[in-house]
């Protein structure tokens, strides 16, 4: 007994479930309720076409892209929120725009959907030209589109829904009238009143009768050069009017009117086209890309002479390389690896071959330029060098000999003094020999080794023998020989010509020592010692020690004590 109670129950709960749930989903809806001005003016809600008039419209809550239409008016778009249960008002009035539109017409009539919106050579509400009920009789009262004589892509849609769609093709003085109820049939009358019809407003409506007149889309397009090198730019200029949608091939969408920069890279056609409900306007423009870079490449002379004896270069020719470009972007001069579109530039003959020969050698310069349109240019220029390379000739012999200082000279005082004439005369022939034998040997060097005999302490005999190489040097340079090509060291009282050493160096004199030198081996010993060395270097040829013995000067550098001042001074 118990269990029908509970179905019933059961049943009825389901029931009042069912009945809350549809309520409440209705709950979530608003209303839009909205009037047009004028009154034929229509509604579109997000895009989808809904009808003409004043209306109140069941939409979701939440927002939506309202937007009305009446063709020869500008349209109204705005986004409106819905509440949900509440209803919104709207009341737009469309502004008139566009003038009168001139013939001569063609006639189109639209049949059976009164409600449904007309729009011509496009889908968007923006290609809206009036509704069904505006164009679907010719009686007393005509109810009439005028358009221009062509082919019209006509669209027949309502709440999201085609109920057709096709083209339409008229002439002047002819009447199409497509017929919804027979699937679009469409059927030709002659109207001749479009011929003479005079000029007609965008849009007309009586209590019966309506006259829609669409305005033909009119353009023109150019580009301000057409005729450009690669990288150059060119403006396309464009106006239209009644457009919708403009669009350039290469370019895209652009507004009705504008201009644009451009820099193609090769020779391009562009198209533009703009669309409306009155057609389509075209235009045409090609430019002519110069996509081939130009060069010049000179060597002038041609011909360079080149002649290098040993380590010197005797003769080295030269030659001047110029080279233009015009509509290259990137350019490459090898093998100077140049960059620069023009330029000139120095080249010396400097053959590969570095034997002893004849030079009979050619040196190719190649000019490679090219543009971002692909277009490429190859100049060569080619630099002959002849000449030879010689063998260097034997250098001259280098007489090398060491020089010999009073006791105790240059003092530290007067440096200057202490370089006999003697003495000066044996460097003067050094330095003339050696500026000689330097041309045929570049790295030659002279090193000047200062000694000092055993008498004085150490430290004092180091700045004297120093004193003594760096007055040497000091001549050596006043003679013309660079400073560079000159080093000098001071050995003190070390490394000591013994006195055996001397002995030998006295018996191998060409000229006899005087017999004061003979009898007193001691001081000729000491007088050894206060001296000089030159070394040739890097071949290490040392000075002969050849004692002036034949000089003029040879007893003052010679004597034990220290000569006065006055005797080394004549001695200079």
């Amino acid at each position: 007994m118990r269990r029908p109670r509970l179905s019933v129950f059961a049943a009825i709960l389901s029931a009042l479930v069912a009945v809350l749930g549809v309520e409440s989903a209705f709950a979530q809806d608003g209303k839009l309720k909205i009037r047009v001005t004028p009154k034929q003016a229509y509604v579109f809600v997000d895009g989808d076409a809904i009808r003409d008039g004043k209306q109140t419209i069941n939409l979701s809550a939440g927002k939506h892209a309202i937007a009305v239409y009446n063709y020869g008016f500008t349209p109204h778009k705005e986004d409106v929120t819905i509440t949900a249960g509440k209803t919104t008002d709207l009341v737009v009035t469309l502004q008139v725009a566009g003038g009168n539109v001139s013939g001569p017409f063609g006639y189109i009539m639209i049949e059976r959907n009164p409600r449904a919106a007309v729009l011509l050579n496009g889908k968007t509400p923006d290609y809206f030209v009036g509704h069904g009920d505006e164009f679907d009789h010719h009686w007393i009262w005509h109810q009439q589109l005028l358009v221009a004589p062509g082919t019209y892509q006509v669209e027949v849609m309502q709440k999201g829904k085609s109920p057709w769609s096709g083209s339409v093709t008229v002439k002047a003085g002819q009447r199409a009238i497509v017929h919804l109820d027979h699937e679009g049939k469409i059927t030709m009358k002659d109207w001749k009143e479009g011929n003479t019809l005079g000029p007609q407003q965008r849009f007309r409506a009586g209590i019966a009768s309506a006259t829609v007149a669409v305005a033909p889309v009119t353009g023109q397009f150019s580009a301000q050069q057409t005729q450009i090198n690669c990288g150059d730019t060119t403006r396309l200029t464009w106006n239209s009017a009644e457009t919708v949608e403009a669009n350039i091939t290469g370019v895209g969408k652009v507004p009705a009117s504008g201009d644009r920069t451009i820099s193609p890279t090769q020779t391009t056609t562009y198209d533009f086209t703009a669309s409306g409900p009155g057609g389509e306007a075209r235009g045409s423009a090609t430019v002519n890309v110069n996509t081939q870079p130009t060069s010049t490449l000179t060597l002038t002379p041609s011909e360079v002479r080149y002649h290098k004896v040993g380590d010197k270069v005797e003769e080295q020719g030269s030659a001047t390389l110029n080279w233009t470009t015009s509509n290259a972007s990137t350019v490459t001069l090898s093998p100077l690896n140049a960059t620069a579109v023009s330029g000139s530039q120095t080249l010396q003959a400097n053959p590969r071959q570095t034997s002893v020969g004849p030079i009979n050698e050619t040196v190719n310069y190649t000019l490679n330029s090219s543009n971002a349109c692909g277009g490429t240019s190859t100049q060569t220029a080619a630099l002959h060098i002849v000449g030879s390379i010689d063998p260097a000739p034997a250098p001259p012999s280098l007489v090398l000999s060491s020089l010999f200082y009073p006791t105790n000279y240059p003092r530290h005082a007067n440096p200057k003094v202490g370089l006999v004439a003697s003495q000066q005369a044996t460097l003067t022939e050094l330095a003339t020999n050696f500026k000689t034998y330097v041309e045929f040997d570049t790295a030659a060097k002279l090193l000047v080794v200062g000694f000092a005999d055993e008498r004085g302490h150490e430290q004092y005999n180091l700045g004297l023998s120093q004193r003594r190489a760096d007055r040497a040097k000091e001549f050596l340079i006043s003679q013309g020989i660079p400073a560079d090509k000159i080093e000098t060291r001071a050995e003190g009282e070390t490394k000591q010509l013994d006195q055996k050493e001397v002995a030998s160096l006295q018996a191998s004199n060409p000229v006899k020592a005087p017999d004061y030198m003979m009898r007193r081996p001691k001081v000729t010993w000491l007088a050894y010692n206060r001296r000089v060395d030159v070394i040739l270097e890097p071949m290490g040829k040392e000075s002969t020690r050849t004692y002036p013995n034949a000089a003029a000067d040879a007893r003052v550098l010679w004597q034990r004590p220290t000569p006065s001042a006055k005797a080394v001074q004549a001695a200079h």
